[in-house]
């Protein structure tokens, strides 16, 4: 396995100083990135270098692939550690890292696909024999087969979509009257 030695990371905040902090204590160098509304006087601060990847918003800069990896090229950078949010749950993202000749800190691309989908991920590992929650992941999506499936599972449930984001969208619900009233919107 290639040694690391200069690491840079893809993502702005409180993040990027901790895993500065992890690398330095393990002798590699780090770089951040840092949009022009962030400025170099941020999060840039815990690394040992810093590039502007320009943008005020985050679709302008840190979720913009082709800036990360043009910064990590001009850095040196041998690695690129994701961080949390942003890029870091992106298979292509992944993918262009290691396209790149860089290494991606964090799963191989094709584990990030196949996690991208919660029903598929949990059916594929349930096939795998490894244990999950009791849970539905069909296809059919109808208030009744999901009011059926809670009460075949036993209340308390959690209702999330499959390819959702960032825990936005789950819901608990505690009894059958709350989930009619929950699959409808109203809370």
């Amino acid at each position: 396995m290639k040694k690391l030695s200069r690491l840079l990371i893809a993502n702005r905040g409180e993040i990027v100083a901790r895993i500065a902090r992890t690398a330095k204590a393990m002798g590699i160098e780090t770089v951040a990135v840092y949009s022009d509304a962030d400025g170099p006087n941020t999060h840039a601060v815990a690394c040992d270098q810093a590039v502007c990847i320009g943008g005020k918003a985050a679709a302008e800069s840190y979720l913009v692939i082709d800036k990360i990896i043009a910064a990590a090229r001009e850095s040196g950078a041998d690695a690129v550690h994701p961080g949390y949010g942003f890029l870091s749950e992106n298979a292509a993202f992944a993918k262009a890292v290691h396209d790149a000749g860089m290494i991606f800190v964090g799963p191989p691309p094709s584990a990030i696909s196949a996690m991208g989908n919660k029903a598929a991920a949990r059916q594929r590992m349930a096939k795998a024999s490894i244990p999950v929650v009791p849970g539905y992941d069909g296809e059919e999506q109808s208030e009744t087969c999901f009011a059926e499936e809670a009460r075949r599972i036993g209340f308390p449930v959690m209702i999330k979509a499959s390819a959702g984001g960032g825990g936005r969208g789950m819901r608990k619900v505690d009894s059958e009257k709350l989930h009619h009233r929950t699959a409808r919107g109203i809370e």
